[in-house]
């Protein structure tokens, strides 16, 4: 019971934030599988979410504004791929991916001039910041509702990706891009529509993950955006039910290393990438990927 009581609050609030990479990891992972580009700015769209909703929640009720800011993210998201992204579809990868490095700095520019570079106040979400006690354990209900949220999201994004014509699309693009294109699959439309779905899981990731964390700043989106990639390469990249697994262990892992008794708090972040090193060394296709021959 003493165990329990102890150990219990650092691993609800693992498999909490694990659910909370999980829903950014997704993006990365979709956006690679696709495109075979790592969207850098995915973090800072996750960060523009979270400034969002602290303007939007002070001149509007949160009914109204929650809806809202989940709508301008996903709106944001498409004009990022439809702006930087496509109009170098057919240029070297390289310059495609300096554009992304570069809209992710514009973003968290664009953040540092409107808000000063002052950390902004989260509104608290009555039916999810509140506590709840579990045994001796107090913790809050975003905690408990974060992985079965995600759970749900996550069986959702799987069921249209195995059963609906865009999910098929989808599928036909990752595996072959040219060919797709051939076939008739409107390339721009699946692209357009795979970054509407990682916007809208990341928004969802923003209201849970700042409930807890409950101050924005302009760089607030780069760490969990990194972590999110590390999960999302862990898990193999490309690869959705990887990305998830790859969030969950190292969430849990980064809170198990922040109990008082290891007294390792500070190497709670350097353990992220420290694992990312040793997949690469070991399966450098994370442990859900597949090994992509590249056609001559």
């Amino acid at each position: 019971m003493e165990f329990i009581n102890t150990y219990l609050p650092y691993i609800l609030a693992g498999i909490s934030v694990g659910g909370q990479y999980a829903l950014i990891a997704i993006g990365y992972t979709m956006v690679y599988g696709i495109l075979r580009l790592i969207n850098f700015a995915h973090g800072d769209i996750f960060m523009a979410a979270g400034f969002m909703m602290v303007y939007l929640s002070a001149s509007m009720p949160l009914y109204i504004s929650i809806p809202l800011v989940i709508i301008l993210t996903v709106i944001l998201g498409f004009l990022v791929e439809r702006i930087a992204y496509r109009p170098l579809r057919t240029a070297p990868r390289m310059s495609i991916m300096i554009s992304a490095i570069g809209v992710s700095y514009l973003l968290q520019n664009c953040a540092w001039y409107l808000t000063s570079g002052l950390p902004k106040q989260y509104p608290k979400i009555p039916w999810i910041s509140a506590s709840v006690s579990i045994g001796a354990s107090t913790t809050t209900v975003v905690t408990l509702i974060t992985p079965i949220l995600t759970i749900v999201l996550i069986v959702a994004l799987v069921l249209l990706i195995k059963h609906t014509k865009i999910g098929m699309a989808m599928r036909a693009v990752s595996r072959d891009f040219e060919t797709s294109q051939c076939m008739g699959i409107k390339i721009n439309s699946v692209i357009g529509i795979t970054f509407i779905i990682g916007s809208f899981l990341a928004a969802i990731g923003s209201l849970l993950y700042f409930t807890n964390y409950s101050t924005v700043t302009p760089i607030s989106g780069a760490m969990p955006g990194l972590k999110a990639f590390v999960a999302a390469v862990f898990g193999g990249i490309g690869s959705v039910p990887g990305a998830v697994v790859g969030a969950f262990l190292i969430g849990i892992c980064e809170n198990i290393l922040k109990i008082k008794e290891l007294d390792m708090t500070t190497f709670s972040d350097a353990f992220t990438f420290a694992l990312l090193i040793i997949i690469l060394i070991a399966k450098p296709t994370g442990l859900f990927g597949e090994k992509i021959t590249d056609k001559v």
